[in-house]
């Protein structure tokens, strides 16, 4: 995948010694990798998480550092394990319903899922949802909507995923390419000149 804005409108890019690079949202690359339409993908581990199966799992790339999190509206005093802890269901807002439905089953609630697409902190102020599980970076857009990160649900980072039969027959040039990916985040960290995004 290339970096986020090619700046051109363009979503295939040739680039030359039969390597074509596709732009696609996240939850559509699991899909073109997994069908065969493109070798390898890179999408967050939350996306994984959402659409299991059908390819190989190859390398975390240590960028696009976030969390999946629990937030809701926090009463006045309230602890945010106490919050959780006296509810015996919740009305749970969410694009990530796979993830939620498992999280709050683990912890013996019952979630309602309600699968929203986009602006999910409005979903509690509305009285849609008690909470939201959505992707957390710095909080700054639940502080700005009254909401309270209440819970940590996982860590999210890109990750490097392959389809099955590509990495079968193609496995020499994806050894390389992982192996040069691999040095790369060794040096360069979060800083690093790894040319994949998510």
């Amino acid at each position: 995948l290339p970096p986020a804005d090619l700046g051109d409108g363009r979503l295939l890019v040739e680039a030359g010694e039969g390597l074509r690079y596709l732009l696609a949202r996240p939850g559509d690359v699991v899909t073109y990798v997994r069908e065969g339409a493109a070798d390898l993908g890179v999408a967050g581990k939350d996306v994984l998480e959402e659409n299991p199966g059908g390819y190989y799992e190859l390398l975390d790339l240590g960028i696009g550092r976030c969390r999946l999190s629990v937030a809701g509206i926090l009463p006045p005093g309230t602890d945010p394990e106490g919050f959780l802890a006296a509810r015996r269901s919740l009305r749970v807002a969410t694009k990530h319903p796979l993830a939620a439905r498992a999280y709050f089953a683990a912890r013996g609630l019952d979630a309602t899922i309600i699968p929203l697409g986009g602006a999910l902190e409005l979903a509690p102020q509305v009285g849609l949802a008690d909470v939201i599980v959505d992707l957390v970076q710095t909080g700054q857009t639940l502080r700005a909507n009254g909401l309270t990160e209440l819970a940590e649900i996982m860590p999210v980072t890109a990750r490097l995923i392959a389809n099955p039969v590509s990495l079968r027959f193609k496995a020499a040039e994806i050894g390389r390419l992982v192996a040069g990916l691999r040095a790369a985040a060794a040096v360069g960290g979060e800083a690093g000149a790894v040319p994949l995004g998510r």
